[in-house]
């Protein structure tokens, strides 16, 4: 590796670490409005992050490609559809992660993300119709174990984590599905959920209720922000994904939900009982396994009759 390429690869890992960084701290965003309804914080992160990577296109000029793509969507229903979809599933899960936040599941959100890769599998399973090898089995039943524990002993399931990793696992298929880029991608979504999100604030502007101009002026420019904090670790994950390997991204994914765990722990003093350590224990070293069952070191110790058929990894 030259000396221009080690650069570039440190590059690519600080803005992968960056971005996942980011995301794992975006809890304390979210916090300082907690007062403000998670439907109404959902509609302005929609419009404002939508408004903010119409700039972002027009900074990095790609508005001509932006238009371009635009028109392809267009003509291909399939994709269209696709994309709709996506743009459905991504919104769910924003408004369950502030729902989370606001409402003191930090750590239970925590767990969606910890889950969320083996959801991803699990449905490239189903959908795209890929194989699981030994360790991902492995890793499934372990992840499938924790959840159980927490289910079984509290008689309640974690619908919050559960919730958190289907969406993003299915908007995350879509998306791949789709093959469009991550600011094309992430503009057309939150374009076609905008219109939704301005019809209901107007109805809360004209009901009177609307906190982005009613309330104090920290209240609506953290609404404001609310785009700029959805686009930045985007444009760093997209800057540090084409410079670093999928390995790496997989590693440094887990920075986002161990950052959540802590701060709804230690910050926010939410429950962790010896129950959810068992679990998470449970379920990270399935991450574990997940993470190391395509290199040598565990590839040795698989048993010989799992490599008697083909499976995609």
């Amino acid at each position: 590796m030259t000396e221009i390429e080690k650069k570039d690869h440190a590059a690519g890992i600080a803005a992968g670490a960056g971005a996942y960084i980011l995301w794992g701290i975006l809890p304390l965003y979210w916090k300082l409005i907690d007062y403000v309804p998670s439907e109404e914080i959902l509609a302005h992160r929609m419009i404002w992050s939508f408004a903010f990577m119409l700039i972002v296109l027009l900074v990095l000029r790609r508005t001509k490609k932006f238009v371009q793509e635009l028109k392809d969507l267009i003509s291909n229903q399939k994709k269209l559809v696709g994309l709709t979809l996506a743009a459905i599933f991504i919104t769910i899960n924003w408004y369950t992660y502030i729902w989370a936040v606001n409402n003191n599941h930090v750590v239970e959100a925590s767990l969606g993300y910890y889950i969320n890769p083996l959801v991803s599998v699990l449905l490239g399973i189903i959908v795209l119709k890929e194989r699981l090898s030994f360790w991902q089995i492995v890793s499934f039943i372990l992840a499938t174990i924790g959840v159980l524990n927490l289910t079984i002993h509290f008689g309640d399931v974690p619908w919050v984590a559960i919730a958190l990793a289907l969406s993003f696992g299915l908007y995350g298929l879509l998306k791949k599905m789709t093959a469009l880029g991550a600011l094309t991608g992430l503009t057309i979504e939150t374009m076609l959920i905008t219109p939704i999100a301005l019809l209901y604030v107007s109805f809360l502007v004209k009901d009177g209720t609307n906190s982005f101009v009613l309330s104090d002026p920290s209240t609506s420019m953290i609404l404001l922000g609310a785009g700029i904090v959805t686009a930045i670790p985007l444009l760093l994950f997209a800057t540090g994904a084409n410079r670093i390997s999928l390995s790496m991204i997989g590693f440094l994914q887990y920075f986002a939900p161990t950052i959540m765990l802590f701060i709804g722990v230690f910050l926010y003093h939410e429950t962790f009982s010896q129950v959810h350590l068992t679990s998470f224990i449970f379920i990270w070293i399935a991450l574990a396994i997940f993470t190391l069952g395509n290199t040598k070191l565990l590839a040795r110790f698989e048993p010989r009759l799992s490599k008697t058929k083909s499976y995609n990894h």
